[in-house]
């Protein structure tokens, strides 16, 4: 199920973590070069992403 990026928060590790509108998060790490996230390491590029759909994988499997 797809969702809203609403906000996000650091885990225990410092990784950073998108809050979805439907209350679940998802991951959203800079890993190359596996994945590419490096808008994730500034407020600013955090900022841009609000708004931004990921699929929740929580909600689909209930």
């Amino acid at each position: 199920m797809n969702q809203p990026i609403v906000g996000y928060h650091q885990d225990e590790h410092g990784d950073w973590v998108a809050d979805l509108a439907c209350g679940h998060g998802q991951h959203v790490r800079h890993q190359p070069p596996m994945t590419s996230r490096p808008w994730v390491l500034t407020p600013e590029g955090r900022a841009q992403h609000l708004g931004e759909i990921l699929f929740c994988k929580k909600c689909e499997t209930g």
